[in-house]
């Protein structure tokens, strides 16, 4: 199995480590080594939406939205099991443990730790499309669990900042933050980073099934729009490091204190949710896609709240992006965790 998918890897594919770490060094040179680069990209600002990242994050989820069979998402609704569990990792675990850290590694770097728990609180609608698609994922069940997601982000996002920013750090010492934050700039956010590329996904493959027929549909016109996420990925990733490629060389140590407590959250989410699929007894793909819903977070909601409550200088907005800059190489490395859990695992299933 490990042979002939490793065979079937195009060159993008198998090198794709060496590419994430390339597009990285580039966007920090970029930003650090070009005069005007970051203003540059923010010419192109829209509001708190950056026009070359959403256009880079919609174009990285078209293909796997395009490719997920939609008649089969009512089954994710019905495994009661599984929605329970996504909604206790996403809405109560991943938070808590964001908050936890947060305070222990940054109590005095206030703004640094509002950034981080607003990460910890925007629960994935995007990226984690991506990295479950890397990893031999369930589609179908990323594309339910996230729009579930979805519905309760928009929904409470609010409710939680006011909660976890406001409210709670006065009751263990710490200053609490007035966050002002509606239910529309959240709405928004989601329909930019998740409806538009939801929707053109699913007029392609009703228009495609219609026109070639499924099978057709899957085995030639899926493999040929793939690679436009890895391209798009690398795309983004380029734009987002060069708008903090200056701050990054410069501060350095703030830039450590930051990914610490993140690298942890990613890592421990991770393996707890995998932990938890397998005891519940889904299989390698579901198990997959939960322990990636889980783990990753709406780094783009996170720091458009940031920027627009705090401001784009400010040091919550610093702490924001700094989010996708660990998370990439780390959902990249968990990935190949994945893999060896399925071999370890998962052999006889697969």
């Amino acid at each position: 199995m490990t042979e002939h998918i490793s065979h079937k890897l195009s060159f993008l594919d198998r090198w794709l480590t060496l590419w994430i770490f390339a597009a990285m060094a580039l966007g920090v040179g970029l930003g650090y080594f070009v005069p005007g680069v970051e203003s540059f990209v923010n010419s192109f600002q829209v509001g708190t939406t950056n026009i070359p990242i959403a256009a880079g994050l919609i174009l990285m989820m078209y293909p796997p939205f395009a490719k997920v069979k939609y008649e089969e998402m009512p089954e994710v609704f019905h495994n009661k099991k599984v929605l329970g569990l996504s909604l206790v990792q996403n809405w109560l675990i991943g938070p808590v443990l964001m908050f936890v850290l947060a305070v222990v590694f940054l109590p005095d770097k206030p703004e640094y730790m509002v950034g981080l728990i607003m990460i910890g609180l925007a629960r994935c609608i995007a990226m984690v499309i991506v990295w479950n698609e890397l990893a031999k994922g369930n589609t179908e069940y990323a594309a339910g669990l996230v729009a579930f997601n979805s519905v309760f982000q928009v929904l409470f996002y609010s409710v939680y900042a006011w909660f976890f920013i406001t409210v709670l750090p006065p009751l263990i010492g710490l200053k609490g933050v007035v966050v002002d934050v509606s239910i529309r700039q959240i709405a928004e956010s989601v329909f930019i980073y998740l409806g538009i590329p939801c929707i053109a996904g699913v007029l392609t493959r009703l228009v495609g099934v219609k026109v070639m027929g499924k099978e057709r549909y899957h085995r030639e016109f899926v493999p040929k729009i793939g690679p436009i996420t890895l391209i798009a990925l690398l795309f983004t990733i380029v734009v987002m490091f060069s708008l903090k490629g200056q701050l990054i060389v410069q501060l350095p140590l703030d830039v450590v204190r930051i990914a610490i407590p993140m690298l942890i959250y990613f890592v421990v989410m991770f393996l707890v949710s995998f932990w938890m699929g397998k005891r519940l007894g889904a299989d390698y793909s579901k198990t997959t896609t939960l322990a990636f819903t889980a783990a990753s977070n709406n780094f783009e909601l996170a720091i458009a709240v940031a920027v627009a409550v705090f401001g784009l200088n400010s040091g919550a907005a610093f702490a924001a992006v700094i989010g996708p800059l660990v998370e990439v190489p780390v959902m990249i490395a968990l990935v190949n965790v994945a893999f060896w859990f399925q071999r370890r695992w998962f052999v006889s299933r697969v």
